[in-house]
């Protein structure tokens, strides 16, 4: 989990450009469109789109354009039909990845996604070859400085975290998939600073990469990102704190 919690770290510092932010919401509103499609446009009864919704008002996506993608998942509005598929691969240092991509052209986005992988050293793989890696939960970050870390563990007990981890700057729950979004409610209720959520794939074991695996792997992961297919990037690795300060600033 140590891998995912410092990849997440670096996607939030990276976010504050408004280019980042323009293609976060797009990501955002092409994920509240699917689930409308799939699950109906009423959030109490889809739990998928109201995870959906919880994420784009975090990114402050204004509910108009919310909006505009529940009607164009349900069919009320016009739009792209978009098919889910999930690519598997290694990274250097033998790092497994999974990416989730929405896209309305498969042939154009596994092209991308192959190129993505061999320009930087990775390559590829069958379905299924990664993937029993990585176990769905919820993550959730708080700042902390909202409270001391006896504090904190109390919190986590009333929750019912299935796990916590209290890194450098942040405290980290984890839950259940079925227990995220009321989590978060709970903490909103009470006011805590939450610097990064997301139902996230988790990796069971890591590798550690070291400085010239490193800067292959982070700069993979992020050209994955980027991409406008691809919805959400997932691996296995971990990378000593110091290492990481001089690959990402």
């Amino acid at each position: 989990m140590a891998g995912h919690s410092k990849w997440a770290q670096i996607k939030r510092k990276k976010a504050v450009t408004d280019a980042r932010r323009g293609q976060l919401w797009t990501k955002l509103l092409k994920e509240i469109t699917v689930a409308s499609r799939l699950g109906g446009g009423d959030p109490d009864g889809n739990s998928r789109l109201r995870t959906g919704i919880q994420e784009a008002k975090a990114a402050n996506v204004p509910n108009d354009n919310i909006d505009r993608a529940i009607r164009r998942g349900t069919g009320q509005l016009e739009g792209f039909t978009y098919e889910e598929i999930t690519y598997e691969g290694y990274g250097p240092g033998g790092v497994a990845i999974l990416v989730e991509a929405l896209t309305d052209n498969k042939n154009r986005t596994v092209a991308s996604v192959r190129h993505l992988f061999s320009k930087s050293g990775g390559n590829l793989g069958e379905n299924g070859c990664v993937a029993w890696m990585f176990q769905k939960r919820g993550f959730i970050a708080i700042d902390k400085q909202a409270m001391t870390e006896e504090s904190f563990m109390d919190l986590a007990l009333d929750l019912g975290a299935d796990d916590i981890s209290i890194e450098e700057e942040t405290y980290e729950i984890y839950t259940a998939p079925e227990d995220y979004s009321a989590t978060l409610d709970e903490l909103e209720k009470r006011d805590m600073n939450v610097v990064a959520k997301e139902l996230a794939m988790l990796p069971q074991s890591s590798v550690e990469l070291g400085e010239d695996e490193a800067p292959q792997l982070l700069r993979l992961l992020e050209a994955l990102e980027d991409n406008d297919d691809v919805q959400h990037v997932w691996a296995n690795f971990d990378i000593d704190p110091s290492v990481l300060a001089e690959q990402t600033g």
